[in-house]
Parts: C-alpha cells; sequence; structure tokens
C-alpha cells in the first residue's frame, strides 16, 4: 500500500513536471529571444518583447548577412528538361489569365520562399518550396546544413505553379531537438536539429507517409495541370510531443471527387499515428448529415492548408479548415458541410473534437478559413478569458472562448442571396459577427465605386454594368448570353485577411490584421466527360474580369490596410492604408490636379510585433514625404498606426518578418524575392 502510494505521487510529480516543462517550451522564445514556432509561439502572436530596435533607431538598420535559396543550385536541374516540358500547358492558361504576371517563364519557385525561419540556439531554421529543410548560422547567414528529401522527382507539388512552403515545427525535450516539415509529396520528416541528419527512429527510416490512410490521395493521381493532388505546404504543429499536421488539397477540380483533409497526428519521438479527424465526417460521425446524397463518400478537400495554433497548458489544437471539392459550386453537396471553414478544437491526446464553429455554410467563394487563429487572454465587462480570435478572408475577426467555444459577443445568422445556378442550393444564411466590426469592405454596390472625378465614375458604372453585384455572399452566377459576365464578390478568393493572418499584443489584447481590397469573378464551364469530368460545373481560367477605367482600378481606396482591434472591447483602434498607392495611379494624367488621400496598395504582408513597434513589409512610398519606389520594411507606432520609420528591402517580402536576439543584438531576419530569394537579416550598426 505503501508503495503504491509513492508510486501515485511521483506519477503526479512527473505529470506536473512535464506540465510545467511543456509551459516552459512555450514561453522559451518571449524569455530568450528566441523564435521556436512559426507564430514565435504556438499561440501564434507573432509577438517579441523584444526592444533594443525601437522608432528611434529603426530607420538605422542594415543588412547583417543575406542567404541564398538552395533551390537556385537544383533549379537548372530540376527546371532544364522533363520540368519545363510539362510546364508549358501551365504557362500558357496563366499567361491567359494574367499575362503581365507570367510573361517570363521562370522557375515558379522564385517568389515563393514564404516561410518565416525558426532562431533556436543560435541556429535558423526553414523549408524551401523544394521542400528542402535548411539550418542556417543565425550570426553570419551561413548553411550549416542541408536535407533534401528530393520531393520534387516524385512531381509537381499540388495546385502546380504554386510551388511553395512555410516552414517547419521545433521540438525538444532537453536531449535531443527536431526539425519536423511536411513535403510537396505529402511525407512528414523528422530530422535533428544539430546535424540536419534524418531521425531513424521516427516512422520509417525518418518519415511518415501522409498519404498512407487517406482516401483517394496518391501519388499517380494528377489534376488537369499534371500536378499531384495532395501536398503539404504549411509547417505543422508540435503540442505536448504530439505533431499535427495538415495538408494542400487541388482545389481546381474537374471532378466532384478529391481526396478529404483530414488532420492527422503523431508521437513526435516514434512518428507513429496518434489520431486522425476526418475534416468531412464518416458515416455515423458527427455532422455527417450534414453531407445530403451521402456526398460526404466522394467529396474532398475541407483541409487544414495554412498554419495551425495549440494551447499547451489546455492541451488544445485549434484548426481552421478550408472549402469543401469544388470552391465555388457546390451542387454535388448539398447541405452545411461540417466541417468545412470551420474553426475546430481537438484534444490533442486524443483528436476528440471539443467544440467548433462554421464560418460559412455551404461555402461557394473559397473563403477558406486562411490563417492560423490568435490565442490571447482577454477581459470583457471585468471577466477574464482565454480566447481565440479568427480573422477570415471574408474580413472578420471571430472571437470565442477557446476553453467552451462561446463567443465573446454574439454572433447572428442573417439572411443572404439564394442562388441561381443550376442544382446549387447556398445556404439561406451566413453567420455575421456583432463585434468586432469588419476589418475590410464587404460586397459591392455603386457607391463603391472609383469617383476621383465625375468622368472617371460614369466610366466605372459602365464597367460594372456586364457584371452582377451584391452585399457579401451574393453566390457566384453563370455567364449569359447579352447579359451579365458572373458576380463580382468582394473580398474575393485571395481576402480580406490571407495566410500572413494578424499578430496579437499580449499586453494590450490588441490584435493587428492586414488586408486587402481584392474581388474575384468566377466563370464556370462544364467540364468534357471524356477527358475525366464529373462534376457539373467549375471555374475556367480566364473569362472577362472587372476593370477600371483607363487604367485605374474599378473602387475607391484603400487598397490595402491595417487595422488595430481592441479584443478586450470587440472595438477598432484604428485603421491605416499601408501605403500612398502605386505611383501608377498617382501620377496618372487623369488625375493630374486631383488630391489623393493614402491610397493603400503596399500589400498585405504578414505583420511581427516587438515591445513597442508594429513591424510589415510593403512595396512603395510609405508617406507622402517619401519620395522612394521599391519594397521596405516599416515600423509602425502600435498605438497609431503611424509610420515612424522605414528601411529599403533588396526585393519584395514574401514571408512574414520574425526577430530573435543573438550575442546581444537584436536581428529582424525575412525572406525576399529577385533572380534568386534570400533570406536576409537585419541588425543596427
Amino acid at each position: 500500500m505503501i508503495f503504491r502510494r509513492i508510486s501515485q505521487w511521483a506519477a503526479l510529480i512527473c505529470l506536473a513536471l512535464a506540465l510545467s516543462n511543456i509551459s516552459s517550451l512555450a514561453e522559451n522564445g518571449k524569455t530568450t529571444g528566441e523564435w521556436p514556432s512559426y507564430g514565435g509561439d504556438n499561440t501564434s502572436a507573432k509577438y517579441s518583447p523584444l526592444d533594443q530596435i525601437n522608432r528611434d533607431n529603426f530607420s538605422k538598420l542594415q543588412i547583417a548577412w543575406a542567404w541564398k535559396s538552395v533551390d537556385e543550385t537544383l533549379s537548372k536541374n530540376v527546371s532544364g528538361g522533363e520540368w519545363w516540358a510539362k510546364a508549358d500547358n501551365i504557362f500558357e492558361d496563366l499567361q491567359k489569365d494574367n499575362p503581365t504576371r507570367w510573361r517570363e517563364k521562370r522557375p515558379p519557385w522564385n517568389d515563393a520562399l514564404k516561410a518565416t525561419p525558426l532562431m533556436v540556439g543560435g541556429m535558423l531554421y526553414l523549408v524551401t518550396p523544394l521542400s528542402q529543410a535548411v539550418g542556417i548560422d543565425a550570426a553570419t547567414g551561413e548553411t550549416v546544413w542541408v536535407y533534401n528529401p528530393k520531393s520534387y522527382e516524385t512531381g509537381t507539388p499540388t495546385m502546380s505553379f504554386q510551388w511553395n512552403h512555410r516552414g517547419a515545427a521545433y521540438w525538444s525535450d532537453g536531449a535531443q531537438s527536431r526539425i519536423l516539415w511536411g513535403t510537396g509529396d505529402g511525407y512528414l520528416i523528422a530530422v535533428d536539429a544539430k546535424t540536419g541528419r534524418p531521425c531513424r527512429d521516427f516512422g520509417e527510416q525518418g518519415r511518415v507517409d501522409l498519404m498512407k490512410n487517406i482516401p483517394r490521395a496518391s501519388r499517380k493521381d494528377r489534376d488537369y495541370l499534371n500536378a499531384l493532388t495532395y501536398s503539404v505546404t504549411s509547417p505543422p504543429v508540435v503540442c505536448r510531443n504530439t505533431v499535427i499536421v495538415g495538408s494542400a488539397i487541388a482545389d481546381r477540380r474537374i471532378t466532384k471527387e478529391a481526396p478529404p483533409g483530414d488532420v492527422q497526428a503523431f508521437d513526435v519521438v516514434t512518428g507513429k499515428p496518434k489520431w486522425v479527424f476526418h475534416t468531412v465526417p464518416r458515416e455515423g460521425e458527427f455532422g455527417v448529415e450534414t453531407w445530403e446524397q451521402d456526398s460526404w463518400k466522394y467529396t474532398g478537400n475541407t483541409n487544414v492548408w495554412s498554419m495551425m495554433s495549440a494551447d499547451d497548458e489546455l492541451g488544445f489544437v485549434y484548426l481552421p479548415t478550408g472549402t469543401p471539392t469544388n470552391d465555388f459550386y457546390g451542387g454535388h453537396r448539398l447541405g452545411n458541410n461540417l466541417f468545412a471553414e470551420s474553426l475546430v478544437c481537438l484534444d490533442v491526446e486524443t483528436g476528440r473534437r471539443v467544440w467548433h464553429f462554421q464560418m460559412v455554410h455551404h461555402g461557394l467563394w473559397d473563403y477558406d478559413n486562411p490563417a492560423a487563429p490568435n490565442l490571447i487572454d482577454i477581459t470583457v465587462d471585468g471577466k477574464r478569458i482565454k480566447a481565440v480570435a479568427q480573422v477570415t478572408k471574408q474580413g472578420f475577426c471571430f472571437v470565442f472562448d477557446r476553453v467552451t467555444g462561446k463567443p465573446v459577443w454574439p454572433i447572428e445568422e442573417r439572411a443572404v442571396p439564394p442562388s441561381d445556378v443550376p442544382g446549387e442550393r447556398a445556404s439561406p444564411t451566413q453567420p455575421f459577427p456583432t463585434r468586432p466590426a469588419p476589418f475590410e469592405y464587404q460586397g459591392v454596390s455603386i457607391d463603391d465605386l472609383i469617383d476621383f472625378t465625375p468622368e472617371l465614375r460614369a466610366e466605372a458604372l459602365q464597367t460594372i454594368k456586364k457584371f452582377r453585384i451584391g452585399p457579401l455572399f451574393t453566390p457566384p452566377s453563370l455567364d449569359t448570353e447579352g447579359g451579365t459576365k458572373g458576380t463580382i464578390s468582394r473580398p474575393g478568393e485571395g481576402g480580406g485577411a490571407n495566410w500572413q493572418g494578424a499578430a496579437i499584443d499580449p499586453e494590450t489584447g490588441i490584435l493587428y490584421v492586414p488586408s486587402r481590397n481584392g474581388t474575384s469573378t468566377i466563370h464556370f464551364y462544364t467540364p468534357d466527360p471524356e477527358k475525366g469530368g464529373t462534376v457539373r460545373y467549375t471555374h475556367k481560367v480566364g473569362g472577362e474580369v472587372p476593370r477600371g477605367p483607363q487604367g485605374l482600378p474599378l473602387f475607391k481606396p484603400p487598397y490595402s490596410r491595417m487595422t488595430a482591434i481592441d479584443l478586450n472591447k470587440g472595438q477598432h483602434v484604428w485603421m491605416t492604408p499601408t501605403g500612398m498607392g502605386a505611383s501608377r495611379i498617382r501620377n496618372h494624367p487623369l488625375l493630374k490636379g486631383v488630391k489623393l488621400p493614402p491610397l493603400g496598395g503596399g500589400g498585405a504582408k504578414g505583420p511581427l510585433l516587438t515591445k513597442t513597434l508594429l513591424i510589415q513589409a510593403m512595396d512603395g512610398a510609405v508617406t507622402e514625404s517619401d519620395t522612394t519606389e521599391g519594397p521596405k520594411l516599416v515600423a509602425y507606432d502600435k498605438a497609431t498606426g503611424k509610420a515612424v520609420g522605414w528601411v529599403a528591402l533588396p526585393g519584395g517580402a514574401i514571408g512574414t518578418p520574425m526577430t530573435y536576439m543573438l550575442a546581444g543584438k537584436q536581428y529582424i531576419a525575412l525572406t525576399v524575392g529577385g533572380d534568386t530569394p534570400q533570406l536576409i537579416a537585419l541588425r543596427l550598426p
């Protein structure tokens, strides 16, 4: 009996120590100046308390070193023969859709080094678009190790022209440390953080096959652009010795069938499967009735292609899910389609669903939840709440109690327009948060059209007549003979907010979200059954899109902005355009003598928060006194949104910046584009 009591006490002590260690790992970056997770820590705050770089010296920053992507050394081999032969048809389609962007045949990974590096123990870790993991000396920028899984030999990653990767996860138990990431051909890999060598005790010789238990997922399967239909392009999240990974799944389908976006969890040491969460429920599971006519049997996607967050103390992981197959037509999947376009909270040990909330019912707009939710403790009406905030493509910020899933402020189901596409049945209502207010324009009316001059306004009115317009959640429509050319959706499929997500200040509870004022116009066609088409309608590349008068935008500015939201009150603190706007607009001959406000348009790029600054990369002039063009790294006053400093960048920013302290000096690191993508680190002279 005494021995049993001692054993029980020993077990409790071990558990307490383990939980203490988990908590300390979560706080590690904040206390040591490191950056051990994609968003700084598992809360996805993108926050660091470092303050050596401040408003008084920010503009003095200099590039300490620049690291060129190791993908460059493979470009000649990978892009030399077979790749371009396969890619020719891709670029022909893309040139029709966007000839300016794709007029040059450059390797499609040149502008896709989207990773935010991790920093632990003086080493930076990132993953390249070709799924190579790299360890870099954080002081010098020298490559320490490279691990190349040669995933490109299997084929082009899903979405074909979007070779990209957002990074890795880090894990350590104090004795060993690992870097984990998913590859373009659907494997989860673990390597030693010090050497880059595979962890042979993880899975099968250092890797786990993520397609093994996913229905309709195969490395032989290709989409209509000859790309794999299943890949991984975002980092996993590690919580309590469990690594959780999502997936990227082709969503330009000519079939109603696709692999489902099941979220998988593995033991971080052994790689053994722990659980699978079916984002498309199966027979007998909660939510399967929301997939009418047994559409759960063949519908896919509904995947977590972006980043996830986790509460290490609670042992919960938070999944931002995407749209089902296909993005814009749901006639083959009638019903609300749980758990698509939802925030799902799971128990990290078991995969049990704790709670969920669906942001879009029966999605028809590609309104994936695009970013990791932000975890933050807030005080509302005197009550302390462990909260989670999810920013969305449609320009909302949904806020919940992250323990119970209860909305912090009421969310109303409001009536939205019906669909007239044959076979389609749009949801009659959609959820609208009552607080905070939207952070981006929603829907289209003639009052939103450009009005810099009466002549431009009149031309814009003529243009808009060709298209169907309406409020947020107006469904896509068919082109009609002599009639409308599709429905303009705003925000478009690119957001609003996107994968860059939001940053949050744990000291104030203020969330900072970059967003863009963009539109989409979807055109449908019926794919040829003889070429494998099984869907009634799907989105086609090309088709007429609304263009503004005389080369100017169709809608009023700003075209990108930053919004600060106090989550303690559910209120906007400030909202400001990011940048003065493109010189082609400001210097347009038809606008000579017109006093223009700041237009934005500098890009909705990822935010970084420090103790004193909000930092974001952008393109073009920052203020009226700034006469320089080109990409910049900009510092804003967190309280007002006023720009307080900026420095030039050698190329347009791709990834979200991060910061770290090493040998008494604070660095800011981010990836930038160019002929060869680079990771650069800036510090004070």
